[in-house]
């Protein structure tokens, strides 16, 4: 099972901009990496786990909620194994703990609508004042 941690949570106040980083391990062997889906997830207490963004590895093709379009970007540095959600123009409502995700899938399009993820990180926290 794949190993993810996050980093680069903080507080922020609105307007501003954070990048949160996911440093990944534990894939068995390297070409079965890339047929893996990457994600970022965000939950408030009392509401529903939210998809934020997501990336198939191989193609790097992604897909966006769309309260963070034009104000998010997923991207990964393959050499490094690490996803990246960078975050700008913050809102209050972007305020969280956010997640890094990770499921083997078939293809971008199954990626693009993964909601069922087997690796999950511990979280990391995004406070947005206004």
């Amino acid at each position: 099972q794949v190993q993810l941690v996050e980093s680069g949570g903080g507080s922020v106040q609105a307007g501003g901009s954070l990048r949160l980083s996911c440093a990944a391990s534990g894939w068995t062997y390297s070409a079965y990496r890339r047929s893996y889906c990457m994600a970022w997830f965000r939950q408030v207490p009392g509401k529903e786990r939210e998809g934020v963004a997501s990336l198939y590895v191989e193609d790097a093709s992604t897909r966006y909620a769309d309260s963070v379009k034009g104000r998010f970007t997923i991207s990964q540095d393959d050499a490094k194994n690490t996803l990246f959600l960078d975050m700008n123009n913050l809102k209050p409502e972007d305020t969280g703990i956010y997640f890094c995700a990770a499921q083997g899938v078939a293809s971008a399009s199954v990626c693009s609508t993964a909601t069922n993820f087997i690796s999950w990180g511990q979280g990391t926290q995004v406070t947005v004042s206004s």
